[in-house]
């Protein structure tokens, strides 16, 4: 999908008109539930990921993020070879989560929802299954970090109950070797670290 302003691959979908944008293209504003469409599609989620799965989650994780590996905590993770959890539709994947444990908790490393099934519930249903294992496991805490610059990420896990508990200045800066514009045309400097307490 591109995006209908620019043409650059469309990460989100608008939440008014339905087009498919870009991060540049994003703008924040207040809207009311009844302006904020739910989009109807249907989704299985399934932990029994598939070779031919993997490299379409590689694909999604260089659509989204423009390279195979993710940084979170300190940490780098090659996605696609990580534990995952996706929604599926009838012939496509919709969505993914990838994630990594540690001795007492779970890092939620990657999850992304192309955007015409955003507005689905496959983000947080993706979510509950990855709380779902991480308790059968007993697991501690859910950990998540994003960008700064990515408001619709932190307000998506707030809703889920995860807490800011710590920001990393300048980690994604250093990691680029600049500052670049992200969502909004934001400077995306800092890895917002968040957590959400499972015990």
């Amino acid at each position: 999908m591109k995006c209908e302003c620019c043409k650059e691959q469309a990460i989100y979908r608008c939440g008014t008109c339905s087009r498919m944008i870009c991060g540049k293209h994003v703008k924040l504003r207040m809207i009311c539930s009844t302006c904020t469409k739910k989009n109807t599609l249907r989704y299985v989620i399934t932990g029994d990921i598939t070779d031919e799965e993997r490299k379409e989650i590689q694909e999604l994780v260089k659509r989204f993020w423009g390279e195979p590996e993710q940084w979170t905590f300190d940490r780098k993770f090659k996605v696609a070879t990580l534990p995952a959890y996706v929604a599926k539709t009838k012939d496509a994947i919709a969505g993914f989560v990838s994630f990594a444990e540690t001795d007492d908790n779970i890092i939620i490393v990657a999850l992304g929802v192309l955007p015409e099934y955003q507005n689905s519930g496959a983000g947080r249903a993706l979510i509950k299954e990855v709380e779902g294992y991480a308790k059968r496991l007993g697991k501690r805490k859910l950990l998540v970090s994003t960008s700064n610059d990515d408001l619709p990420a932190v307000a998506f896990y707030q809703f889920l109950d995860f807490q800011i508990f710590e920001v990393k200045p300048n980690v994604i800066a250093k990691k680029h070797g600049e500052i670049v514009k992200g969502i909004c045309g934001l400077p995306v400097r800092d890895e917002l670290r968040m957590r959400k307490i499972l015990q």
